[in-house]
């Protein structure tokens, strides 16, 4: 099974809750690190190339894989000198593992355009989960919050109500609306990035997948159990 998510669609918490009705493993971090394995880079610079990635640590670690030992914040990363490494690379072998994923029984893969990859493989339940703009950027506000133990405000600034004037799941934040938006549209453009430069597609289009979800209005065990049944019944 293959799950695309946009940013603060809850794909991190639905990926493990559909895995678990499943008996199946989830499979979102081991992906880099099994590519950093096969390549032989460390799995920072493989984060760097990650169809997941965030944009921002992304750009920075693309820029540190030039030079030969970089240290970002506490955390030193050793990188073999003048070793340049493709993203086409990390693409190339993140399909391989992809593959052989589906070949030994399966797993929730989340992200990676897995979709495109698995398009023709039979058996296969192809998901996105997405929702309207405000009510992710709402969801992903309360994360940050309860992140930072910070106390709630309600996110957008318009009396606590999300667009539509309902209060959705993740209303609150503590964290200034601009930079959650900031956060957010960078996460969307890179992701839809990913797919297109590397695939042609919009990870947007629906005729991608079986399924299609607003996560940001259906609670994440509803949607695991949903997923779950369609992926039974296939």
């Amino acid at each position: 099974m293959t799950i695309s998510a946009a940013f603060g669609a809850r794909g991190d918490l639905v990926g493990p809750a559909v895995a678990e009705r499943l008996a199946l493993p989830f499979l979102d971090r081991a992906i880099p690190v099994q590519v950093a394995g096969e390549i032989g880079c460390t799995l920072e610079e493989a984060l760097a190339h990650d169809g997941r990635a965030e944009s921002g640590i992304g750009r920075i670690l693309a820029g540190a894989a030039r030079l030969p030992n970089v240290a970002l914040g506490a955390m030193d990363v050793y990188l073999p000198e003048q070793v340049i490494l493709r993203p086409e690379e990390f693409v190339q072998h993140t399909e391989r593992f992809i593959h052989r994923t589906a070949e030994r029984g399966g797993g929730v893969l989340l992200g990676r355009a897995a979709a495109i990859v698995l398009a023709d493989r039979p058996g296969v339940l192809h998901v996105r989960l997405d929702g309207p703009r405000e009510r992710r950027l709402a969801v992903v506000a309360r994360e940050l919050a309860k992140g930072a133990g910070k106390p709630a405000r309600a996110a957008g600034g318009r009396g606590g109500r999300a667009a539509g004037g309902t209060r959705g799941p993740g209303e609150a934040t503590g964290t200034p609306d601009r930079d959650v938006e900031r956060m957010l549209d960078d996460n969307d453009r890179a992701r839809t990035a990913y797919v297109k430069h590397f695939y042609g597609a919009d990870p947007a289009d629906p005729r991608l997948y079986h399924l299609v979800i607003d996560t940001t209005r259906l609670p994440v065990p509803a949607a695991a159990d949903l997923i779950a049944a369609a992926a039974r019944a296939l």
